[in-house]
């Protein structure tokens, strides 16, 4: 079993997240704060019937439900890290990044916005 993701240090988090409202944010910044974030929901939205992507840094299976153990989830969410950044700390809504094709849901409970912004 894959180990669970943990919060990062909130000033580490300060830091990425300062650089990446900056609009320059690190390689590291990113992987840091997507990492992160998936933690928070990971804490905020225990389960295994959704899995979130945010390649290529993390994935995670979330949301109560039907648990998925091999092959494709029922249910999946695939976004880039600053997608999922601007979500997380609700600098973009769930609903503008599906509609601008910014991240792409299948399957039922894929919904995230019940659990968004993160912070």
């Amino acid at each position: 079993m894959p180990a669970r993701l943990r919060p990062a240090d909130p000033c580490e988090v300060a830091v990425a997240l300062d650089r990446f409202r900056a609009g320059d944010p690190e390689r590291a910044d990113l992987r840091l704060l997507t990492k992160h974030f998936l933690a928070l929901l990971e804490l905020r939205a225990p389960g295994r019937s959704v899995e979130v992507r945010v390649p290529p840094y993390a994935a995670v299976q979330v949301v109560p439900g039907v648990r998925h153990t091999r092959g494709t989830p029922p249910a999946v969410v695939e976004t880039d890290a600053g997608t999922w950044i601007a979500m997380a700390t609700g600098e973009l809504a769930w609903t503008d990044a599906e509609a601008a094709g910014r991240t792409r849901a299948s399957g039922e409970r894929a919904d995230l916005s019940p659990y968004l912004p993160l912070i």
